[in-house]
């Protein structure tokens, strides 16, 4: 191996081992379990199992890290990740959200699941358990959808 490339490897080898500690911030604020937008809204378990298999993870505050969360530099994409999730979506502070926020949150989850942008493929590459099916997709969009114009209404 050239000396220029086992260098540049070296670096790099230790730059990755220095990023292993830098710590990620998984903290979580005290929420009120009552604000939770499963406990908020009557969802069929069916419904409520699929929201939280396929969306609590990003869009809430219940995020279980998977073994590879802990190793950087994915730590710090899949924070990110969460982290951008949750400030567009929380479901785990849905009754902090004004009523005519919380109908346009409804009507972006119809989209979102209906148009199969929700949950995205980077999720469910890695989480095969929270990949809806064409039933299970058509179920929930149409419960958004349901949940939209009552609450539009």
């Amino acid at each position: 191996m050239k000396p220029k490339l086992k260098t540049i490897l070296l670096i790099l080898v230790g730059l990755l081992l220095v990023a292993q500690f830098i710590p990620i911030d998984r903290s979580v604020p005290e929420v009120d379990p009552n604000a939770d937008f499963l406990k908020s809204v009557e969802a069929p378990t069916t419904i409520a199992n699929l929201i939280e298999g396929a969306c609590y993870d990003c869009h809430s505050y219940e995020s279980e890290y998977p073994w590879y969360a802990k190793i950087a530099p994915l730590s710090f994409w899949i924070q990110g990740h969460i982290n951008g999730g949750r400030q567009h979506l929380n479901f785990s502070d849905w009754t902090s959200y004004p009523a005519k926020k919380a109908a346009h949150k409804l009507e972006e989850c119809y989209e979102e699941v209906q148009e199969r942008h929700m949950p995205m493929k980077s999720f469910t590459w890695l989480h095969p358990e929270a990949k809806l099916s064409d039933e299970q997709v058509s179920a929930l969009a149409q419960w958004f959808q349901q949940l939209y114009r009552s609450a539009d209404q």
